[in-house]
């Protein structure tokens, strides 16, 4: 509430700018920009990287294809070409040398290449150092940048006990998300070398994203980074937690069990849609993604909590028996 502010459109709001200056320094990259959303900053680094009439390769279960509203496509006259995500969230190799387009008159240009780590769909899993090198491998052999949807790189990071800042080397920008673990209200952050972040601001502003006293909002972006990344380990606990604690109740199956702070888990006997309805009425909270729930622990959610939250999936579920 009592940030320093100015108008970030012109450059001068100093609690973005130093908000910026961190999250760049953290993921070693040369420059930042403050977005309001891992979206938008997905579409800024799509539109930045390529040209209207490209393709991007993303994983048949990204977030990109399923979750962003075909911006791509609408706003950037870009095409999205889907290659197979393995049960850990890794692009097969194999597909993406023969997804990339040769240099042929026919063909759409590949202009860009994406990653997600952790990888949301695939239930919260974690790419290692090995996996980001071996799709940048292929993306420097062929010519092309790699992004990296990096919405909760640092639960992945946590996870593997490594810096972020390693995690994301091979990568020619990444994005992460402030409004996720680390418990912000709002925010994500694009980061990369500093004429590409340029061009992601100039592309900013022409989606409707440039704001002017956001200094207030960017403001809890220093705390969390200061404050919140240590402590996504005991999301993690809790998770595990949970997890195990679900596995046990009848009629329902983790799918798969958790590497980080995503729970998910598959009904079997009942319908999930109305198994979640139930859950809801009993206060507890969740998600339906395609044939599975989701839950998600977070800053604010302890032990005693998901005992609570246990109980009351049990009493539903032998309600439904």
């Amino acid at each position: 509430m009592r940030a320093e502010l100015g108008d970030d459109v012109l450059g001068d709001d100093p609690t973005v700018k130093r908000l910026e200056a961190a999250a760049a320094e953290l993921l070693g990259k040369e420059a930042a920009l403050f977005t309001a959303s891992g979206t938008m900053s997905n579409l800024l680094a799509l539109l930045s990287h390529c040209q209207r009439g490209d393709e991007v390769i993303v994983g048949d279960k990204s977030h990109t294809l399923h979750f962003e509203v075909g911006g791509a496509f609408a706003l950037g006259g870009l095409g999205l070409r889907s290659v197979r995500n393995d049960e850990r969230g890794r692009l097969d190799l194999g597909e993406l040398e023969e997804a990339i387009r040769s240099d042929d008159i026919h063909f759409a240009r590949t202009g860009l290449i994406c990653l997600e780590n952790t990888h949301n769909r695939c239930g919260g899993t974690v790419l290692n150092e090995d996996d980001m090198t071996a799709a940048a491998t292929v993306a420097k052999s062929r010519g092309l940048p790699l992004h990296l949807d990096g919405a909760r790189i640092f639960n992945a990071a946590v996870a593997l006990a490594v810096p972020a800042s390693r995690l994301v080397r091979e990568a020619d920008s990444v994005c992460f998300s402030l409004c996720k673990g680390l418990s912000c209200p709002i925010g994500s952050l694009l980061c990369g070398r500093g004429e590409f972040i340029e061009r992601a601001r100039r592309f900013r502003k022409m989606v409707g994203g440039g704001m002017r006293q956001v200094g207030i909002i960017a403001a809890p972006g220093l705390v969390a980074l200061e404050t919140m990344i240590e402590r996504l380990s005991q999301d993690h606990e809790n998770a595990r937690f949970l997890g195990q604690g679900l596995a046990q109740i009848p009629g329902l199956r983790l799918e798969p069990p958790p590497e980080t702070n995503l729970v998910f888990f598959a009904t079997e006997g009942f319908a999930i849609q109305a198994f979640q309805e139930r859950l809801w009425a009993a206060g507890v909270l969740s998600l339906v993604e395609d044939y599975r729930i989701r839950m998600v622990t977070h800053y604010g959610i302890e032990r005693a909590d998901i005992e609570e939250a246990l109980e009351r999936t049990r009493r539903v579920a032998a309600g439904m028996a």
